[in-house]
């Protein structure tokens, strides 16, 4: 533990240090992540797809604010739709404009959870997202987590439907529109994702403003729980088929890395809880206080000997 709390604390110390530039190298790196994910999945425009768009892209990102990541990403992704049909252009552009616009009037401040909440996706640990962000942010965040999660699908279908979607017959493009929307739009598994990840933000979060002692441990654990049981239910109910075994080791990774961040952002020491109370002319106030933990760093001191004087007096 004494190893960890060092740790973080010179993880602090670098980050006050060196802000000016950790942040734009960790839009850079998410950013290049992004482009690169969406090259590699659906890289249909060949152009578009090369190395050297996604890396004059990933700088611009360093730059600018973390939401044009999810800008440029849209981008990429309608330019490969335009190269399988036209009616595949429209409906993915339609589709985004219509997410970014509700997610730029809601949530505008969470770009990167649009971000990464794809990313999560292709690893195979989605359920992170609505754990780590119920700890880190609020209710808001569901915004931006389904976006990120209808930006996923419509990459995923895009990618394994090309056949199917790029039929040059004109009696088929009714039918490619009617699949699209049945698939991304009506979709039960997109519709009981993004409501599981709702339901479990929400109560991460309510339980993580609580006053009692773990109440982030606590958070976590039953994010998890809830998790793992509402996507059972809602399969039973929707009759839809799901994979349990990836889904419990996904939520059980996912877990780890939230009690991870838990850790690195709050790790309080309930031991050392203090009550106090005060008051004024209208109210009586009872606060608890939790001490966060930390530790000293020692500081390393060099001291310098000088010899020179002692040589010059036995010249002398």
């Amino acid at each position: 533990m004494t190893f960890l709390l060092e740790l973080k604390q010179h993880l602090k110390l670098f980050y006050s240090k060196f802000d000016t530039y950790i942040i734009p190298v960790l839009k850079f790196l998410l950013a290049m992540a992004v482009f690169f994910t969406i090259n590699g999945q659906i890289g249909f425009m060949e152009k578009a797809a090369g190395p050297a768009v996604s890396l004059l892209l990933a700088l611009l990102c360093a730059f600018l604010p973390v939401n044009m990541i999810a800008v440029f990403g849209a981008l990429l992704i309608c330019l490969h739709a335009f190269a399988l049909s036209i009616e595949v252009f429209a409906m993915a552009a339609g589709l985004l404009f219509i997410m970014y616009a509700l997610y730029f009037r809601v949530a505008p401040g969470y770009g990167y959870v649009l971000a990464i909440t794809p990313l999560a996706f292709f690893l195979d640990i989605p359920y992170v997202v609505p754990l780590v962000m119920g700890l880190l942010g609020g209710p808001v965040c569901a915004v931006p987590v389904a976006c990120g999660t209808i930006v996923y699908y419509l990459i995923f279908y895009m990618k394994n439907n090309t056949t199917m979607l790029t039929n040059p017959e004109s009696e088929e493009m009714a039918s490619r529109l009617t699949y699209l929307v049945e698939n991304i739009l009506n979709n039960k598994t997109v519709l009981l994702t993004i409501l599981v990840f709702a339901v479990t933000l929400m109560i991460v979060y309510a339980i993580r403003r609580m006053s009692m002692d773990y109440a982030w441990y606590l958070a976590i654990g039953a994010g998890a729980v809830v998790n793992v049981v509402l996507f059972l239910i809602g399969s039973l109910v929707m009759s839809i088929s799901i994979e349990i075994l990836p889904l419990v080791l996904g939520t059980l990774v996912s877990l780890v890395i939230a009690m991870a961040v838990e850790f690195f952002v709050f790790s309080v020491d309930y031991s050392r809880t203090e009550y106090t109370q005060f008051e004024d002319d209208e109210y009586y106030y009872y606060v608890k206080a939790i001490p966060k933990m930390s530790i000293a760093i020692p500081e390393k001191k060099v001291k310098k000997i000088s010899s020179g004087g002692r040589n010059t007096r036995r010249r002398r």
